[in-house]
């Protein structure tokens, strides 16, 4: 978008900045949304935009890896087939939350608008996690059911009752035709409804469960379609290369059937050989569009083997992108949009780069999303800033999360008394409306675009007997993005090492959370209340560790 639509009164044209409520606004053209109390599911809007003319002839779903497809009218009937069996012989129904632990694979988007379809929960997890984050992640999210597979089902905590998706019982799901009586008292779905649990730490270090409604959903893919519509000739291909529990990789299964692009799907076959297995399977299949997250990104500018002639596009999310990895990467592919975004779990897509003069603007997150509305405030006073003046970022829309489960005290303090969510990030807008993330008040660890939050590593480490006390923080990473450092105190006279110490809490953890480095120190500086003095420690992280590395 070369040029910002005419802004509403009192708003500057080129920020989007109100000095009235002194708030920014999006400058993009308005998307309607239809009225926020219409009974309205996220797969009925879907279908809605899917089937407004001929279904594509193209694929919807593509594997990456076996290069099996599921074509536009199999998904929908597949979607009605499951949906009918979970209401009639699973008997789940409007409200139900249903934990996902799939690895992704080309029947979790039939599962997820299946479910969607009546009005139960998705709460799609990492499979990578243990058993016992599992099982607290369970309990959080109140979940009634579970899908897995083989592999992962052995997770889960006893008792829960399990549908394996590599079953013949899901199998016959997949086909099953409806008797009726699966219609009876369909319960009508608000837009209102809770959608999806997703899990963050948010703003403080605790995993909370997030409650995203339908529309959340619908926002965002409203917005997408204004902007990108059908497919222009058929050839557009989408590599998914986030997993589909992840917030962004959940929202471009969702968008891509909606819009009816072919989303090619990156399984664990392909995944399991790193960057190298997500280029060639870009190569392949003649993608078009993909997502990447910075380390996969930092590896594209470096790979030489792969020309990506079809490549239009790469969506870049997660975590920050070094400035030094864009330039790398528009050197290397110079007809490539490398579209920087900025999101999260709890607001959706806050930002994103449209246009090629967009994505031009190195170091930005974009300009605002349609139907975004945000305010920089001082992180201290709370007093709302201006144009170039760095602060707290703020948001306020209709993507954003409802709140955290059953955690009123969390929502308490992540929402003002206007509905504004706190994101906890230091922010600023420039005068011609770019969003630059400068850096996080909250204390996460961005480690290739998961969140890593460091209490509970902390939590861990203190459980060693050798340990005293520790702390863990970030450090940056070309690659990784962040990765965690911990500086550990050690009781007098011990000799644990570094690398026990790491074993530890690689033993307690997801893969993706563990501790890379291991500094040990005399002593952790803390408030009088406890807290620990992060921005104390940052000097001796550095310094530390650019010393071990």
């Amino acid at each position: 978008m070369a040029t910002p639509a005419p802004a509403p009164g009192g708003v500057d044209g080129r920020s989007g900045y109100c000095e009235v409520t002194r708030t920014f606004r999006n400058l993009r053209p308005p998307v309607p949304l239809p009225p926020p109390d219409a009974p309205l599911s996220f797969p009925e809007f879907a279908f809605s935009l899917l089937t407004s003319s001929p279904l594509p002839a193209h694929p919807a779903l593509l594997d990456a890896a076996t290069g099996e497809a599921l074509s536009f009218p199999a998904f929908l009937s597949q979607v009605r087939a499951v949906a009918g069996a979970l209401r009639s012989v699973v008997r789940l129904g409007r409200g139900d939350v249903a934990f996902v632990l799939v690895p992704t694979r080309l029947d979790v988007p039939v599962l997820y608008f299946a479910l969607l379809s009546f009005g139960a929960v998705v709460s799609p997890v990492n499979p990578a996690l243990t058993a016992d984050e599992i099982a607290r992640l369970v309990a959080l999210s109140g979940a009634s059911v579970a899908f897995a597979v083989s592999a992962t089902a052995a997770k889960l905590p006893a008792g829960l009752p399990t549908i394996l998706l590599d079953s013949d019982r899901f199998r016959s799901f997949l086909q099953k035709q409806s008797d009726g009586r699966g219609e009876e008292g369909l319960a009508v779905v608000r837009q209102s409804d809770t959608a999806v649990i997703q899990y963050s730490s948010g703003t403080t270090a605790r995993v909370k469960a997030a409650a995203l409604p339908h529309r959340s959903f619908i926002a965002m893919v409203a917005g997408a379609h204004a902007v990108l519509g059908k497919p222009r000739h058929g050839r557009e291909r989408t590599l998914l290369g986030a997993p589909m529990f992840h917030s962004m990789g959940f929202y471009f299964a969702l968008k891509g059937v909606a819009l009816g692009q072919t989303t090619v799907v990156l399984t664990d076959a392909v995944a399991r050989r790193g960057v190298k297995g997500v280029v060639e399977a870009a190569e392949r299949w003649a993608v078009t569009e993909m997502t990447a997250s910075p380390p996969v990104v930092v590896a594209m500018a470096k790979e030489q083997c792969h020309q990506l002639q079809a490549l239009e596009r790469v969506v870049c999310g997660g975590a920050p992108l070094p400035r030094t990895a864009a330039e790398s990467f528009r050197r290397r592919f110079p007809n490539v949009d490398l579209c920087m975004g900025y999101g999260s779990t709890e607001a959706g897509g806050i930002s994103l780069m449209i246009s090629r003069e967009e994505c031009a603007r190195i170091g930005s997150a974009g300009r605002l999303s349609e139907n975004a509305e945000v305010k920089i405030v001082d992180h201290v006073t709370g007093k709302a800033l201006s144009v170039g003046q760095e602060g707290e970022l703020l948001v306020r829309g209709p993507a954003v999360m409802t709140g955290y489960v059953g955690d009123e005290e969390a929502n308490a303090t992540s929402f003002d008394s206007e509905g504004w969510l706190r994101t906890g990030d230091l922010c600023y807008i420039d005068q011609d409306g770019f969003l630059f993330v400068v850096d996080r008040l909250k204390e996460l660890i961005k480690y290739k675009g998961y969140q890593v939050p460091p209490a509970e590593l902390e939590l861990v480490l203190q459980s060693l007997p050798e340990v005293i006390d520790a702390a863990v923080m970030p450090y940056p990473h070309e690659e990784a993005g962040q990765i965690p450092v911990a500086l550990v105190v050690r009781q007098p006279g011990s000799k644990v090492t570094e690398a026990q110490v790491m074993d530890h809490v690689a033993k307690r953890v997801a893969p993706y959370k563990k501790i890379r480095k291991v500094l040990f120190v005399e002593s952790i500086p803390k408030s009088p209340a406890g807290k620990i003095l992060r921005r104390q420690l940052t000097n001796h992280v550095q310094a530390g560790a650019v010393s071990r590395m």
